[in-house]
């Protein structure tokens, strides 16, 4: 069974956005992306909700720049591979390729979805993500936590959802991010 991965790049105080909208104290350096790239190599589909959608379809469009280092380029590439999945109840049609639209989350079709794919999923968008681990359908977090705080904002982890977690795997980055790779215990 394929699992079903919550992958964040947040402040140290769990923001992935702040109080305006903001997150560009996010934009990984190019060993964090390279190491991004490394662990979204086996990702099949990507869940995501329409606000982080519309963020990420900038990799549909990006022009293969001879500026842009390896990382970035290698990006583009999976992204475009990858399937997407968008909920959404205001999105028209998707402006990428291999995307389609979902009007509601629904937990048994995620499941299901789990079941039948040969390549892990990731989901994306902290109020999608948090249908996700109310469901317990969420097998893996992976949190990358930048030094800052910015005392507020769209909250990655969901409020009133306790989990026991096991660490498997953790690596800080000369920038001060520092990853870590969590296994739900429930």
């Amino acid at each position: 069974m394929a699992k079903l991965i919550a992958t964040a790049l947040t402040s140290l105080d769990g923001y992935v956005a702040d109080q305006n909208g903001r997150f560009e104290w996010a934009a990984p350096s190019d060993d964090v992306h390279a190491f991004v790239n490394d662990l979204e190599r086996p990702i099949g589909t990507y869940l995501y909700g329409r606000r982080l959608y519309e963020t990420m379809v900038y990799w549909e469009t990006a022009p293969e720049q001879p500026d842009h280092t390896a990382a970035v380029l290698d990006y583009i590439k999976l992204w475009r591979a990858a399937d997407k999945i968008v909920y959404s109840t205001t999105l028209a049609a998707p402006s990428s390729a291999r995307t389609r639209i979902a009007r509601a989350f629904d937990p048994h079709a995620v499941r299901a979805m789990k079941e039948a794919a040969g390549r892990d999923l990731s989901i994306g968008g902290p109020e999608l993500a948090a249908h996700a681990f109310r469901a317990g359908l969420v097998d893996e977090v992976r949190l990358f936590a930048n030094p800052v705080i910015v005392g507020g904002g769209r909250r990655f982890l969901p409020d009133g959802v306790r989990e026991d977690l096991e660490l498997l795997d953790e690596r800080r980055f000369g920038n001060g991010v520092v990853y870590l790779r969590y296994r739900l215990s429930s």
